[in-house]
């Protein structure tokens, strides 16, 4: 190593803390960036370059540089995301967060020709402002630049996998296995922009799931797990439990429905305006039957589950169910118990007694 790499090699050795600290602050103002607009990532990740890794690049480039400040590598910072449009949402925030030295930042996905596929990813050169943190005894963290490298999952994976197998190393791989590595980056960029699809075909589903909850237009939803959590923060049960619990004279305290989907569903209910028609057609005999099932008991609090327990209860007897339709629908709710076949006996006992069947 010449002396002039020598001299840099000191510089990096003295300002080695200061870049460990601007870590530190990078990593941490990001976090709070990207938890205030609500993005999640794949992967948030920094380091600081080793000393032999320094040397390893003077040796080759030492005279390219004329002192540590040049070399805006020594921190790298990698936020990876899920989707592609998600690249340029972290380059907003990082551009209101940083300043950026857009001479030597570099988008790569836009180096690539039409007919190219391979090595893409966002690359912005920064500096942390003096209004986000400032040490007067630290000056080198407003001086010292650092990069921040943005892509996503499947870019990440492009990016290790050729730099595991040399690809971009002074060693000259065959024709056809660049080929073959050109036709797998094609592969992976187009599984991006499908994820993207999928994901707003996704959104665009559920969007047009809650408008037609909120137009209580049920026949067009299928029960699901997505439409009935979406249905059950209407809160359509607390009405009949609140009304149970008034005539009653006991306490109401709320559970989640939840656990009853794969009951319902095993009941026959292939839609939210199912459950509808069970929730009016059968609230009347629902009352009827919690107020004889409390009549005599000391039992002051019920769960606003009551509700719809017990409007099944009732529906799978009025629609001809017997004591082993009871059972299967508690063995939904609960899984199996040895209680299951007792209660759904002195559940149907009820049901007979207040005249419903």
């Amino acid at each position: 190593m010449d002396e002039h790499s020598k001299a840099i090699l000191d510089q990096y050795r003295e300002a080695r803390p200061t870049f460990v600290r601007m870590q530190g602050i990078v990593l941490d103002t990001l976090r709070d960036r990207l938890q205030a607009n609500g993005l999640a990532v794949g992967g948030l990740e920094a380091r600081v370059k080793t000393e032999e890794s320094l040397a390893g690049k003077l040796e080759l480039k030492g005279l390219k540089y004329h002192g540590l400040s040049d070399i805006t590598d020594i921190l790298g910072v990698r936020v990876i995301t899920f989707y592609t449009d998600e690249v340029d949402a972290i380059a907003n925030i990082v551009r209101d967060t940083f300043d950026i030295d857009w001479e030597n930042s570099v988008d790569k996905r836009k180096l690539l020709s039409p007919d190219q596929f391979g090595y893409m990813s966002l690359h912005y050169i920064c500096t942390i402002p003096k209004e986000l943190f400032h040490d007067e005894g630290c000056p080198g963290i407003n001086r010292y630049r650092f990069e921040i490298q943005m892509r996503t999952a499947l870019q990440h994976v492009w990016a290790s996998i050729t730099h595991d197998t040399g690809y971009k190393s002074d060693i000259e791989v065959p024709t056809e296995y660049v080929r073959d590595l050109s036709r797998l980056a094609g592969v992976l960029e187009l599984a991006d922009d499908e994820f993207v699809q999928v994901r707003n075909h996704i959104n665009d589903y559920r969007d047009g799931i809650k408008e037609l909850i909120a137009t209580g237009d049920y026949d067009k939803v299928s029960l699901d797990g997505d439409t009935f959590k979406l249905y059950l923060k209407t809160n359509p049960f607390d009405a009949l439990a609140q009304s149970m619990a008034e005539e009653n004279g006991a306490e109401l305290y709320k559970v989640s429905e939840w656990p009853y989907l794969a009951a319902l569903k095993q009941m026959g209910m292939e839609t939210l305006a199912d459950i509808e028609r069970m929730r009016t057609d059968d609230a009347e005999d629902a009352r009827r039957f919690i107020a004889s099932q409390l009549e005599g008991t000391d039992i002051d609090i019920i769960a606003t589950t009551a509700a719809l327990h017990v409007l099944c209860i009732v529906h799978i007897v009025k629609h001809g169910g017997g004591e082993a339709d009871i059972r299967r629908f508690l063995e939904a709710v609960y899984g199996e118990r040895r209680s299951n076949a007792g209660s759904a006996r002195r559940y149907l006992a009820r049901a007979n007694e207040v005249g419903i069947g």
